[in-house]
C-alpha cells in the first residue's frame, strides 16, 4: 500500500510541476518577449528607416547569448573574453544574468524606456532575488552587456556619407523624388555600406560581381520583365504575384524577427537555443544590410522607374521607352538598385532559420498588414495575411522577387541579393556562436 502511495504522489508531483521548454529548466519565453517589446519599440520611434533598432536587436541577443554561455557554454560566445573565468561571477544565476544583459543593452540605446524594460526585467528574475546566484548573476549580465557595447563603440551605424550625383547615363542611378517623396538631392543609406559589421571581416567581405551591361542581351530581358509584371495594374501579373508583391513589403528586421518569435514558441525551442538563434538571425541582417548597401554605392545602378522612363537614351535599341510608366504601388526608394538590399537581407534571414531547423523544414508566416506605397503613406491590410512554404529557401527567392513584381527591381538585382544574403548567412553560422 505504501509502495502505491508513494508512486500516486510521485506521478501527481510530475504532473503538476511547472512544464518548462529548456533543459535546464528555464523557458525561452523571456528570450522571445525581449525580442518583440525592443523591435516594437523601435518601430515605434522609427519605423525602422534607420539601423538603430537592429543594431540593437543584434547588441541585445549576442549579449544574452553570451551572458548564458558564460555560465552554462553550449556554444562559442561572441567575445572571446571568457567570463566564466572570472571569479567574481562563479554561481552566477544564468537567467538573471540573460536578463539582465537585455535590460542594459535596451535601456542603453533606449533611456526614455527604461522604466518599460526594468519592468520587463522584473517579471523574470524577482522571483530570484532571494536566491543564491542573484547578485552575482545581475554582475554578469552587466559585464557582458558592457563587453558587447565596447565592440560597437564608434561603429558608424549613423553615420552620414556624402553622396556625388551623376549626370544621366545609361544605367547610372538618377534622382526621381517626384516617386520617391523624398527631398530634392535627398538619398537614403550612403552610409549604410561604412558602418562596421557584426560578423564580417570587413564591409567588402563579398563583393557582387557587376549588373548586367545595359546593352545586353540579360538587361533586356531584365527590363523588359519588370516593365510588364511590375507595371501599376499590370495585366500580365497574376492575382498571387501581386498578393506576394505587397504581402513581402514589410521590412526584414520586423517580419523574420516576428517569424522567430513564432518558430521558437512552436517548436519548443530551449533557451540556449533560442537565445543563440536571435543573435545570430538579427547579426546576419544587419550585415546583409551593411554588406547590400557597400555594393549598391559601388555600382550605383539605376532603378526601374529611371531606366523605363529614360529608355529613348539607354543607348539599347532593344528597349522602348515608357514615359508614363509607375510601379505597382507608385512608389520607389531613393537608393540605388543592385543588388537588392530586400532580398540580401530575407536570404540571409532564412539562412540562419535553416541552419537551424533544417533545410527541409515547412511553415506558414503571417505578415497582417504593410505600407500602402514608400515610408508614411498609411498601412493597408493584406487579405489572406498568411503565406506557406515548402522550405526556407523558396521563402527567400519569393522574397527577393517580390520586388520584380513591385517594380523597384530588375529580376538580376533579386538574384544576386539571394546570392549575397546567402553568403553573409553562411559565413555568420560558419564563424560565429558554433557548437562547442
Amino acid at each position: 500500500m505504501n509502495c502505491h502511495i508513494a508512486l500516486i504522489l510521485f506521478l501527481l508531483f510530475v504532473l503538476l510541476a511547472p512544464q518548462v521548454r529548456a533543459q535546464d529548466g528555464i523557458p525561452a519565453e523571456a528570450v522571445v518577449k525581449w525580442n518583440q517589446v525592443v523591435l516594437q519599440i523601435a518601430e515605434q520611434e522609427d519605423g525602422f528607416l534607420t539601423l538603430k533598432g537592429l543594431r540593437t536587436a543584434a547588441m541585445m541577443h549576442v549579449a544574452m547569448h553570451d551572458a548564458l554561455n558564460s555560465v552554462n557554454p553550449a556554444y562559442a560566445s561572441y567575445s572571446n573574453t571568457m567570463y566564466s573565468s572570472n571569479a567574481s561571477v562563479a554561481g552566477a544565476d544564468e537567467f538573471v544574468a540573460l536578463n539582465q544583459a537585455a535590460f542594459k543593452i535596451a535601456s542603453s540605446q533606449y533611456p526614455d524606456m527604461n522604466d518599460k524594460f526594468k519592468e520587463l526585467r522584473d517579471v523574470y528574475i524577482s522571483g530570484k532575488k532571494q536566491a543564491k546566484g542573484f547578485g552575482e548573476g545581475i554582475q554578469l549580465g552587466e559585464s557582458v552587456a558592457e563587453r558587447i557595447m565596447q565592440t560597437r563603440d564608434e561603429d558608424g551605424w549613423n553615420k552620414e556619407a556624402d553622396y556625388q550625383w551623376h549626370p544621366m547615363a545609361p544605367g547610372v542611378y538618377a534622382e526621381f523624388n517626384e516617386h520617391s517623396g523624398t527631398p530634392e538631392g535627398f538619398i537614403f543609406g550612403a552610409g549604410w555600406g561604412e558602418a562596421k559589421p557584426f560578423a564580417l571581416d570587413t564591409n567588402d567581405k563579398f563583393v557582387s560581381p557587376p549588373p548586367p551591361e545595359i546593352n545586353s542581351p540579360a538587361y533586356t530581358r531584365a527590363f523588359e520583365e519588370v516593365k510588364k509584371l511590375g507595371a501599376f495594374k499590370s495585366e500580365a501579373r497574376s492575382e498571387d504575384q501581386t498578393h506576394l508583391a505587397l504581402w513581402w513589403k514589410d521590412f526584414v528586421e520586423n517580419s523574420h524577427n516576428r517569424l522567430a518569435r513564432h518558430l521558437v514558441s512552436e517548436e519548443k525551442l530551449e533557451l540556449v537555443e533560442a537565445a543563440r538563434l536571435f543573435a545570430l538571425l538579427n547579426m546576419s541582417v544587419y550585415d546583409a544590410y551593411i554588406s547590400s548597401f557597400y555594393n549598391k554605392f559601388l555600382y550605383n545602378h539605376w532603378r526601374p522607374y529611371t531606366a523605363i522612363r529614360w529608355a529613348a537614351n539607354d543607348e539599347n535599341p532593344d528597349t522602348k521607352e515608357d514615359a508614363s510608366w509607375t510601379n505597382t504601388h507608385q512608389h520607389t526608394y531613393a537608393f540605388p538598385s543592385y543588388p537588392s538590399a530586400h532580398g540580401t537581407a530575407c536570404s540571409a534571414a532564412n539562412t540562419v532559420l535553416a541552419s537551424v531547423f533544417g533545410d527541409a523544414y515547412s511553415y506558414s508566416m503571417k505578415t497582417t498588414e504593410v505600407d500602402k506605397a514608400g515610408p508614411f503613406s498609411g498601412k493597408m491590410k493584406m487579405d489572406p495575411p498568411v503565406r506557406s512554404f515548402l522550405n526556407f529557401h523558396e521563402a527567400a527567392l519569393e522574397c527577393a522577387f517580390s520586388r520584380v513584381y513591385l517594380g523597384i527591381h530588375f529580376s538580376y538585382d533579386s538574384l544576386e541579393g539571394v546570392d549575397l544574403g546567402r553568403n553573409v548567412g553562411r559565413h555568420v553560422v560558419e564563424n560565429y556562436l558554433i557548437e562547442r
